[in-house]
C-alpha cells in the first residue's frame, strides 16, 4: 500500500486512540496519539506545581521537554525525557487539566510543530482534535469520530475502573461535557469537523466495525493521488 497519512479528530471518549491505533497496525503505518502529548506536558506541570495560569512557565517547560511516542504491547507508550509516564499522563488529575494546558497557543505551536515533523515521510494515523483542519491539513482521509455523551463516559468509566480508580459515572459525564465546551470554544485551533472529513458517530457500535469502515474509506481513497 501506498503510504498516506489519516486523520481521526473527535471529543473525548469518543475511541479514538483505540481506533487509530488499530487502523494504524493493519495498514503498516505509524500511530501517533496527539493528545498523550498534551497529556504530557500537563502531567509534568501538574508535577512541577505550575498550573494553566503560569503560562510563560509552561512554555518554558514544554520547549524544554523531549517527548517520545513508541508502539508498546498494550498501545503506545509515551517517554517523557526518557521516563515511562504511559499511565501516569491518564489520571483524573491530568484529564481535569489537560483542556486548559492545550488551549495556551504557545503549547500548541510547540507541539503542532513535532507533530508535523513525525508526519513529513507519510504513512501515519494520527488522532487529537485539530488534526484534519490544522496540524495535517494535506491528509488523504480524514476522519471525524464521535458517539454520545453518556456512551463516552460510560466508556472512560470502564477504562478507569479497570484499573481500579474509584470515580462516578454521573462526575465522569460532566467532566466530559465540560471538556467538549473548552475544546469547542478555545481560540486557537478548536475542536471542529473539517469540512472534508467524514463523520462516524460510534455511538452503539464496536470498535471492530469502525476500524472496518475506517479501512473501506483507505481503500478507496489510495490510488486518488494526495489532495
Amino acid at each position: 500500500m501506498d503510504k498516506f497519512n489519516i486523520a481521526i479528530d473527535g471529543p473525548a471518549g469518543a475511541g479514538k486512540s483505540t481506533v487509530a491505533r488499530l487502523v494504524a497496525k493493519e495498514l503498516g503505518f505509524i500511530y501517533i496519539d496527539t493528545g498523550a502529548m498534551y497529556r504530557a506536558v500537563t502531567w509534568k506541570a501538574l508535577q512541577s506545581g505550575i498550573t494553566a495560569e503560569d503560562r510563560e512557565q509552561l512554555v518554558e517547560i514544554a520547549s524544554k521537554l523531549r517527548i517520545e511516542l513508541l508502539p508498546g504491547e498494550h498501545g503506545q507508550q509515551v517517554l517523557l525525557d526518557g521516563s515511562d509516564v504511559t499511565g501516569l499522563i491518564r489520571s483524573p488529575e491530568v484529564n481535569q487539566n489537560v483542556s486548559a494546558v492545550s488551549a495556551i497557543p504557545e503549547i500548541r505551536t510547540l507541539l503542532v510543530a513535532k507533530q508535523q515533523e513525525m508526519a513529513e515521510a507519510e504513512g501515519v494515523v494520527m488522532d487529537g482534535r485539530d488534526i484534519g483542519t490544522h496540524v495535517l491539513p494535506d491528509a488523504k482521509v480524514k476522519i471525524f469520530l464521535t458517539a454520545s455523551v453518556k456512551e463516552r463516559a460510560e466508556r472512560r468509566y470502564l477504562e478507569m475502573k479497570a484499573r481500579n480508580e474509584d470515580v462516578s459515572l454521573e462526575k465522569l459525564e460532566r467532566e466530559i461535557a465540560e471538556r467538549d465546551r473548552m475544546d469547542e470554544q478555545r481560540e486557537v485551533s478548536p475542536l471542529v469537523r473539517a469540512r472534508d472529513a467524514v463523520l462516524l458517530d460510534t455511538t452503539g457500535i464496536a470498535i471492530p466495525q469502525v476500524v472496518e469502515r475506517i479501512l473501506e474509506l483507505t481503500k478507496s481513497a489510495e490510488g486518488k493521488g494526495t489532495r
